[in-house]
């Protein structure tokens, strides 16, 4: 049996925590910053731990991540 690949697109953009949580990248920051408040920019900064439903999907993309 051939090994399973992981999606490139995947493996750049996210990472598996010690814990198993997917981390990645925080949205809404490529533009339209200007209608955002400054409140939005500040807690937007660095990355976050996605939700289950989109973790889930991301797992499915990077097969030995797990």
């Amino acid at each position: 049996m051939p090994k399973m690949k992981t999606k490139s697109s995947a493996k750049k953009r996210f990472k598996i925590s010690a814990t198993g949580k997917v981390i990645g990248g925080q949205a809404g920051k490529r533009h339209g910053m200007i209608k955002r408040s400054k409140k939005f920019i500040r807690d937007a900064r660095g990355t976050t731990v996605l939700s289950e439903p989109d973790a889930k999907i991301i797992k499915g993309f990077m097969p030995y991540d797990r």
